[in-house]
């Protein structure tokens, strides 16, 4: 399980928007480059991550060996409910990290 830092507020005011803040360690090997022994490492990559609030995608992002090591995500949603906030990355060799969160939304 890779480590993980999520920037999520616990509470917010309805119909506030909220910044969602998110970085996970991964080495993301690209596949391209060459060894100590000279044999190119495998690709090993970060491939998608998704944000689900209360149970509808609010954020999708497809990500490519181009990307940088321990990538960093922000984005953006309406808080509309108390509900559970899903963020999940799925990458190669079976690489797959789910972390929940549930937003408190009161007035």
């Amino acid at each position: 399980m890779a480590r993980v830092l999520l920037n999520i507020p616990r509470s917010a005011r309805p119909g506030e928007v909220v910044t969602i803040r998110t970085l996970i360690q991964h080495g993301m090997e690209t596949g391209y480059r060459p060894g100590a022994d000279g044999e190119v490492l495998p690709r090993d990559i970060l491939r998608r991550f998704t944000a689900t609030y209360d149970g509808a995608e609010v954020f999708a992002a497809e990500l490519s060996p181009a990307i940088a090591a321990n990538p960093f995500l922000s984005f953006a949603l309406v808080a509309t409910r108390t509900a559970p906030l899903v963020l999940r990355w799925q990458g190669d060799n079976g690489f797959d990290q789910t972390e929940t969160r549930e937003i408190t939304v009161a007035p």
